[in-house]
């Protein structure tokens, strides 16, 4: 067992991680429902909403209900897209340490 390449190999995957967290951490994913007259909400990395646009049909009285169910599925869509992404991006580089007994 060669320790030395191991701390090497997780000294690498540390320095990559540290990068793609902070890449991650600056992307934007949006989330949209109803198209370019629903609500389009965008979120940053660490999942803050960043943007809120809400189509001007959407703002009548009578569509309150249809509006907060837009946003809260808007919302969810971005959040899947941020989370999918930052587990995918994360496991690609810890898929090649090999780490004995694991």
């Amino acid at each position: 067992m060669d320790f030395s390449k191991l701390m090497e190999q997780a000294q690498m995957m540390q320095n990559q991680m540290g990068k793609l967290e902070e890449q991650l951490n600056n992307t934007i994913y949006e989330g949209n429902n109803g198209g370019k007259n629903g609500v389009t909400i965008k979120i940053n990395g660490t999942y803050a909403v960043e943007e809120v646009e809400i189509g001007e049909d959407l703002l009548e009285k009578d569509n309150k209900e249809m509006l907060q169910d837009m946003i809260m599925i808007a919302m969810n869509a971005a959040v899947t897209k941020a989370s999918d992404d930052r587990e995918r991006k994360l496991g690609s580089v810890t898929q090649g340490l090999k780490i004995p007994g694991m």
